[in-house]
């Protein structure tokens, strides 16, 4: 089956979200990706506040199998009304 994209999978990437801080967004990032990278491992997450502390980005590095599952993966995270960014 032939996928339309520069990647070879599988392969390590990074998946950012981000979303205010007031939220545990690092645990909703997490069960949202987990969903479709069951594998994931927690030393894979990062987080990194903005300068004024509203707002959070998280970084989970996930070894993606397939443009399908990166496409889901964005898909459900982008849909998700606390996450205002998905990159």
């Amino acid at each position: 089956m032939s996928e339309d994209t520069l990647f070879e999978f599988p392969c390590q990437f990074p998946v950012k979200a981000m979303g205010k801080m007031d939220v545990e967004l690092d645990i909703l990032v997490i069960d949202i990706i987990r969903r479709h990278a069951p594998d994931l491992d927690h030393q894979a997450v990062k987080t990194r506040p903005s300068k004024d502390g509203r707002y959070l980005a998280v970084t989970v590095t996930i070894e993606a199998t397939s443009k399908k599952q990166l496409d889901a993966i964005y898909q459900d995270l982008s849909d998700h009304p606390l996450v205002l960014v998905a990159l």
